[in-house]
């Protein structure tokens, strides 16, 4: 397949995309992340969601060492073709680092001066022994 198709994409000035994971069943978001060039292309041919990390400055496997990794059934573009959607399938129901099912767990409860924000989805699965 030629790499042209990557060509649609409008990458920031960092040659970066934002990209969305839903899982495909629940139609819950689970993460935010990244992607460049080399890591959407990765996606495709593997099937699974490559990202890049921008702490670590390298190419991300998702669940590389989990073993959480998302089965990428679906990837869509947005309207300003600025935002990637990956509709996934969540390797052992985990996609956050802290254990978690999504990593959007806290919820603001309050109001705008006296706001908190709320942990709300229990951790399946301590981190300490999921990543070693």
């Amino acid at each position: 397949m030629s790499a042209t198709w990557l060509n649609k994409v409008r990458w920031d000035e960092y040659g970066l995309v934002p990209v969305i994971a839903q899982e495909v069943g629940t139609g819950d978001v689970l993460m935010f992340a990244w992607m460049n060039r080399d890591a959407l292309a990765k996606t495709v041919a593997l099937g699974e969601a490559v990202y890049w990390s921008r702490s670590r400055k390298k190419l991300w496997h998702k669940g590389e060492e989990s073993g959480h990794v998302q089965k990428v059934h679906e990837i869509r573009l947005d309207c300003d073709e600025d935002v990637v959607l990956l509709r996934v399938e969540q390797a052992g129901e985990i996609a956050c680092h802290t254990g978690r099912h999504s990593c959007f767990f806290q919820k603001f409860d309050g109001t705008e001066k006296s706001g908190l924000w709320n942990a709300v989805d229990p951790v399946l699965k301590d981190p300490e022994t999921i990543y070693k």
